[in-house]
């Protein structure tokens, strides 16, 4: 697992062991940033489920402002910093132990991009989008990006969030929802 391109271009991240933490295929990530790849740069990531962190290491490689990482595994919250400081990438990251569906309730800062990606064969994409158009914390115009098994249905959301686009991988879904907002 490499990261694409950007600063850390060519990177090597750490994995996890085990079947527990299912990274993104280098063929969904790269059909990811091509459809999010002009609403990274400058922009406040949020990544749920970080797993080894390489989502969101991606979006910092391509020039992001921050990105938080979330995760409730000790053993991935530390590959998660491992992978940042073998990228350099560090300085402008937050790592952050815990629940992740509480620890979106504590977010006080609005996110451009929201990275989902939990473990399948859970309820856990549905109560973390319930969650964060209860809180409102995807900034106007920003993007929600959802990882599942293609037969996963992913719910419509309330107003001013919709559906933009869904793209299949083989048994892979990625689902983008956006907030709609005034123009800045």
């Amino acid at each position: 697992m490499r990261v694409i391109t950007g600063t850390a271009r060519g990177k090597r991240l750490g994995e996890l062991e085990g079947l527990e933490t299912r990274p993104t295929t280098d063929r969904v990530k790269e059909g990811l940033f091509n459809m999010i790849q002009f609403d990274i740069e400058g922009r406040r990531v949020l990544d749920v489920f970080a797993g080894t962190g390489q989502l969101g290491i991606e979006c910092l490689s391509r020039g992001a402002a921050s990105c938080t990482f979330m995760d409730q595994r000790r053993d991935a919250v530390a590959l998660v910093r491992k992978n940042l400081r073998d990228t350099g990438l560090e300085k402008n990251a937050q790592v952050i132990l815990g629940d992740s569906l509480k620890e979106l309730r504590r977010r006080k800062e609005r996110y451009h991009l929201i990275f989902l990606d939990p473990p399948y064969d859970t309820d856990l994409l549905d109560k973390a989008l319930k969650t964060i158009t209860e809180i409102d914390i995807l900034s106007d115009n920003g993007i929600i990006i959802c990882e599942s098994r293609v037969e996963k249905d992913l719910p419509d959301l309330p107003a001013p969030y919709y559906k933009s686009r869904v793209n299949r991988y083989g048994k892979i879904k990625l689902t983008l929802y956006r907030k709609e907002g005034s123009e800045t």
